[in-house]
């Protein structure tokens, strides 16, 4: 009864820490769609995946989320049709490439300055390297969860092939009764109404509707993103608090004497923990004087990236496959960038 206890309270602080930020992230993905010209914003976007990645990377210094805020965000970069290098460097670098977080990991290690500007430079590389090797899926589409494909808005390059001669979706006559379709009625005739027609029409429509009518949109928008992310977040922290529980964390402290295990034990401890990334540093600090420089590096680094509780948000947006080579990545740069500074710092 008392571990039931435990993993409840457990439950509702991560519950309660958590919601605040995915809040954030919601109004700022629906604040992106109705009062950003997203045709502007995409069309900025470089295409080069070095340079698209390191962007996105940096953009959390405009958006600063953390890991349960990053993902409706990023979500919705991938459904306006932005380069994968910028939602993926977005994704990974947003927790802790903002400047709610370097504070906070200035004020944990302001005796250990080193930390912290190894961990913005660590995390800025993994997510940047990582974006430009999913820049070599050109499509992807085949990554992403079927409920996110069908509101995909299509690329540029893929709007060119279905339209080579005007470039104008009026050429086309789609099929009726597509899968995931349904029927419009129109003045002029039945029209099919699509993602790719749903996500054109509300982008033509939005920048010229009256204040209140954009505010009231916000407000959909928002319920209903948070309905579809709000319940992976419950069953994402309540698979955090039953690990907790069920695993001693004296067996994970155990293990932090030596440069490589002790790397290790903090990677699963940030994955178990499930912190958010704006407080995880005093978390680390209270490791400082038992574990390795780079086994905290590997908590502050790795666990914003990759946890439990975000790990429902992912699974919301990417398949399984792409959230295994996006843990695969993030786990073994980490491995060994935090090794290195074991070893040689």
């Amino acid at each position: 009864m008392n571990q039931l206890n435990n993993a409840f309270t457990l439950f509702l602080s991560l519950l309660v820490e958590a919601m605040p930020f995915l809040l954030i992230g919601v109004l700022f993905s629906g604040l992106l769609l109705l009062f950003v010209d997203e045709r502007k914003l995409i069309a900025a976007l470089p295409r080069n995946p070095l340079l698209g990645a390191t962007i996105g990377s940096c953009a959390g210094f405009l958006f600063p989320v953390c890991e349960c805020g990053n993902v409706p965000v990023s979500r919705r970069l991938l459904l306006q049709g932005a380069p994968v290098p910028v939602a993926i460097g977005f994704l990974l670098a947003a927790p802790t490439i903002n400047p709610i977080v370097i504070w906070s990991t200035w004020v944990a290690f302001r005796d250990q300055p080193e930390i912290v500007v190894l961990r913005v430079l660590f995390s800025l590389g993994i997510a940047i390297f990582i974006g430009c090797v999913f820049s070599a899926q050109a499509d992807l589409r085949p990554l992403l969860q079927p409920t996110v494909t069908r509101s995909m808005r299509p690329s540029r390059s893929a709007l060119a092939d279905d339209f080579p001669k005007t470039g104008t979706q009026d050429d086309t006559k789609p099929a009726l009764l597509q899968s995931g379709s349904f029927l419009l009625g129109q003045p002029e005739g039945p029209v099919r109404m699509d993602s790719t027609i749903l996500q054109a029409s509300l982008a033509a429509a939005t920048p010229n509707k009256p204040l209140a009518d954009r505010l009231r949109l916000l407000l959909e928008n928002t319920v209903q993103e948070l309905r579809e992310l709000g319940g992976v977040l419950i069953l994402g922290s309540a698979l955090a608090a039953i690990i907790q529980v069920a695993i001693p964390r004296d067996i994970i402290i155990s293990l932090g004497a030596g440069p490589v295990t002790s790397i290790l034990a903090m990677m699963l401890l940030a994955a178990v923990v499930s912190i958010c990334s704006t407080v995880d540093a005093f978390f680390a600090l209270a490791f400082a004087s038992t574990f390795t420089s780079g086994s905290l590096l590997a908590f502050l680094v790795f666990g914003p990236m990759i946890d439990i509780k975000a790990l429902g948000l992912m699974i919301s947006v990417f398949k399984g496959r792409a959230i295994i080579y996006l843990f695969s990545l993030a786990a073994q740069l980490t491995f060994l960038l935090t090794l290195f500074v074991n070893l040689h710092i």
